[in-house]
């Protein structure tokens, strides 16, 4: 059996794994974000929040104290810091795995510091420094593919080929990853779902998701409530759960082994029935 190795932790890949989101952005396009009332207020209402991803059945729990959403505006490093450690500290003797949503070396490093043992990167550890700060660790990583900054991103995506450039992308940086002494038993690969792609970018990928990682890293797939599902539902944020659901179920089809959502108890139910009937 295969294992996924994030710091402490080594997750078993024979079945799916649920990563539940847990936002800490005032603006998070999903409404489950936890502004308003002070920051002590904030920080109960993110704990409480991570505590029901947990209890719903989430193997590991993704903080991201920095919207991504299309059109969002970059936050600054000493207030995404000031929003994700106070309930990364809370949560991480948990027993839970827990993974941060950033981009930022210096984020990277004091979540690191702080007990977090996984880093999920939008930008695949592209900036300078990033590579450093996960391989200075033992921390598992997953590295994304972006077209463009999430500013600017859904304006005018464009590819010869999605599957074969992101693939390409995604390879280079694994090649990084091994050249900095990163194990490939600490590394996961994202295709970037909605991150400078459009409806048909999108459904290619999700199509020949096997193909993104051809030497058979693990594939996280994130599509939850994202606006590839309202484009073919025609429902709102509030409103997708049965087009995430159904994305969820394609995704674990095609291979992925970490799927990251919003609802984690529906789609632990969704996969359970889908893994049952697999191996019955």
């Amino acid at each position: 059996m295969k294992y996924l190795h994030c710091a402490a932790y080594r997750l078993p890949l024979d079945r799916p794994l649920v990563m539940g989101i847990v936002n800490l952005t005032p603006d998070s396009f999903t409404g489950d974000g936890v502004a308003g009332g002070g920051q002590a207020s904030v920080v109960e209402g993110a704990i409480a929040h991570a505590r029901a991803q947990w209890e719903a059945g989430a193997d590991i729990l993704d903080l991201g104290a920095e919207s991504s959403r299309p059109g969002a505006i970059a936050t600054p490093l000493q207030e995404e810091l000031d929003r994700l450690l106070p309930v990364l500290e809370a949560i991480v003797g948990w027993g839970v795995p827990i993974s941060i949503d950033t981009y930022k070396p210096e984020v990277m490093r004091a979540a690191i510091a702080a007990g977090a043992a996984m880093i999920n990167d939008i930008c695949g550890l592209t900036r300078p420094g990033a590579i450093d700060a996960v391989a200075s660790s033992d921390v598992g990583v997953c590295l994304m593919h972006m077209q463009g900054e999430p500013g600017t991103m859904q304006a005018a995506p464009h590819y010869q080929d999605v599957v074969g450039e992101v693939t390409a992308f995604l390879q280079d940086q694994v090649a990084a990853c091994r050249g900095a002494g990163i194990a490939d038993e600490r590394i996961v690969l994202d295709p970037g779902f909605g991150f400078g792609k459009t409806l048909e970018h999108n459904l290619a990928l999700l199509r020949d998701l096997p193909a993104t990682s051809p030497e058979g890293l693990p594939i996280l797939a994130g599509m939850s409530r994202k606006t590839m599902i309202g484009q073919m539902t025609g429902r709102p944020v509030e409103q997708r759960l049965p087009g995430s659901l159904a994305a969820a179920l394609l995704a674990a089809e095609g291979g992925a082994k970490i799927i990251r959502v919003h609802d984690v108890a529906a789609t632990r139910d969704v996969l359970t029935v889908w893994q049952a009937v697999r191996q019955s």
